[in-house]
């Protein structure tokens, strides 16, 4: 499934909530044979903090390879650097906004910078709401330069019965928009038929 030269994925977490979705993202990849490149933002490690048990240390290990924020010279700044491409889970609107208006003034706006130069797939989990025609412009400017803009939601007509069942849903889905195929994926079947018989009744 997967059509490019390389097996690395540029992961960036940034300080929106939900960093869960990155830290699943960093265990899927793994699971799937991927090398990942992690840089977190200095606000994601306060959500990190907050909404995990994981050290700063216990993060960057589920990363092969990781780099600091302000590190604007390490590899994933550049275009030479090949790669499958970057997902940002989650993506604040901070992180949108500098990305959508091209500031490079990080290693996470820089790496996204070049990926969208490299035409290489750029994968946004933007954690907002309600959205703001700001943000909604954001979007369209990231969408125009070729990112794809997913927020994680959740997909409930697969019945999930944890909160990391709709994580990893959510998560497998944004990898496959790489062409990496996610072993044991749960997918959309149809209705179920007593679903289609109250319909027709309705």
């Amino acid at each position: 499934m997967r059509s490019r030269n390389s097996n690395r994925l540029i992961v960036g977490i940034s300080g929106a909530s939900g960093i869960i979705y990155g830290i699943n993202t960093l265990i899927q990849s793994r699971e799937a044979g991927l090398e990942t490149h992690l840089v977190v933002t200095k606000a994601a490690h306060m959500t990190r903090a907050h909404e995990t048990n994981f050290s700063a240390n216990e993060l960057r290990a589920l990363a092969d390879s990781s780099y600091s924020v302000d590190n604007v010279g390490a590899t994933i700044a550049s275009g030479s650097f090949s790669t499958e491409g970057m997902i940002i889970a989650p993506c604040s609107i901070r992180t949108l906004a500098a990305i959508s208006l091209g500031l490079n003034d990080n290693l996470l706006t820089r790496a996204a910078d070049v990926t969208l130069k490299e035409r290489r797939p750029l994968i946004l989990l933007v954690r907002e709401t309600p959205l703001t025609l700001a943000h909604l412009r954001a979007m369209t400017l990231v969408t125009e330069m070729g990112g794809i803009i997913m927020p994680p939601m959740p997909a409930f007509y697969l019945r999930p019965e944890t909160i990391d069942a709709m994580v990893h849903s959510t998560v497998a889905h944004a990898l496959e928009l790489f062409n990496i195929e996610i072993p044991n994926r749960v997918r959309w079947t149809g209705l179920h038929s007593q679903a289609v018989r109250e319909y027709k009744q309705t």
